[in-house]
């Protein structure tokens, strides 16, 4: 059984962390919206990626892309 992946741990506290705050910040439903982001776009997208391209390399700059993109979307329409 292989290890633990750190960087899969890490995605995955900063992903809830991000949905708690935006929970906080836009309500009930903007949290649970990137919740279910995770879950409906993000780990699907990220097995397509792994299973067409075997890229592990590519697959973390994509979820981390698109961690950043949900970030500075939160940060867009709640603080600016």
């Amino acid at each position: 059984m292989p290890g633990l992946n750190l960087d899969a741990l890490a995605f995955a506290v900063a992903w809830a962390a991000l949905a708690l705050l935006a929970g906080m910040v836009g309500g009930f439903y903007m949290g649970g919206g990137l919740a279910l982001a995770l879950l409906v776009v993000v780990m699907p997208l990220s097995a397509f990626i792994l299973s067409k391209t075997g890229d592990f390399a590519l697959e973390r700059k994509v979820r981390w892309g698109m961690f950043a993109a949900a970030a500075l979307g939160l940060i867009v329409t709640r603080f600016l």
